[in-house]
């Protein structure tokens, strides 16, 4: 499979670069192009057998599937500047452009003969450089051959999910937002550490272990949450001491209602 990804910023650069230290797309076989050179030049300098250009159409024209990595408001721009240079019956297109539907997506590829590519939304997080990114996939006018191939090249990227279209802001919410959200929870209780008098660094590695240890535990059990906090608090403990006084600061609503204001248009 080869992929031209049109953009090089940071979600653009990102899945290159996971792309590059995978085995599912040989390094040879990306193609990226973006309007200055400078990132280009930078992904060049770690992964030499990257191909990048500066003309869209000449990345587009050499790939099985194009993915648009543009502001929102330059997609139209791009599609009409690449789609003459686009075989349909051969090659896909997909958008990693939060809140572009296929629907959308689809108007602006119509060359006007009623043909229009297998087409893919495709939402990472920016830990897809790091070869961890939770990835969602919604298709169009595909195979179930090009929907797998598609997941299991994200896949080794971290980990991928088919999912219906209609569930993307639920899942951008949960895993391209919600990284953020992760991030925000480490630096909160780094903080905390500090005023408990710890290093913020020893605070920061702290709590990354625990976080690490959490999920090893929910994936090597298969257990909720909730039984495993069950594990911890005891009766009069310090556990649900803590947890007590973080619900009554609202925590579980706040998070609910991030997740709530991240999904909205």
């Amino acid at each position: 499979m080869k992929i031209a990804i049109i953009g090089a910023g940071n979600m653009g650069g990102a899945v290159a670069r996971g792309l590059a230290c995978g085995t599912k797309v040989a390094t040879a076989d990306i193609y990226v192009s973006n309007p200055s050179t400078a990132k280009l030049e930078a992904l060049k300098s770690e992964h030499a057998e990257i191909n990048t250009t500066t003309n869209n159409c000449e990345a587009a024209a050499a790939a099985d599937i194009v993915i648009l990595a543009v502001k929102p408001w330059k997609v139209e721009q791009v599609l009409e500047e690449i789609k003459p240079h686009l075989d349909y019956s051969h090659q896909a297109v997909a958008s990693m452009v939060g809140g572009l539907g296929i629907g959308q997506l689809s108007a602006w590829l119509d060359k006007g003969d009623g043909e229009l590519p297998a087409t893919f939304i495709i939402i990472p997080n920016t830990a897809v450089a790091t070869m961890s990114s939770m990835t969602f996939i919604a298709s169009a006018r595909t195979t179930q051959e090009q929907d797998a191939e598609l997941v299991e090249v994200f896949n080794e990227l971290g980990m991928a999910m088919l999912v219906e279209e209609g569930l993307i802001p639920a899942g951008t919410s949960l895993a391209s937002c919600g990284i953020a959200y992760a991030l925000r929870y480490i630096r909160a209780a780094m903080e905390g550490g500090v005023e408990l008098g710890m290093r913020a660094d020893d605070a920061k590695r702290i709590v990354m272990q625990t976080l690490r240890g959490a999920v090893d535990i929910l994936e090597a059990n298969g257990s909720h949450p909730e039984a495993e906090i069950d594990r911890v608090t005891t009766p009069g403990g310090l556990t649900i001491k803590g947890l007590n006084a973080m619900e009554a600061a609202g925590f579980t609503p706040s998070v609910i209602e991030g997740l709530r204001a991240s999904t909205k248009r």
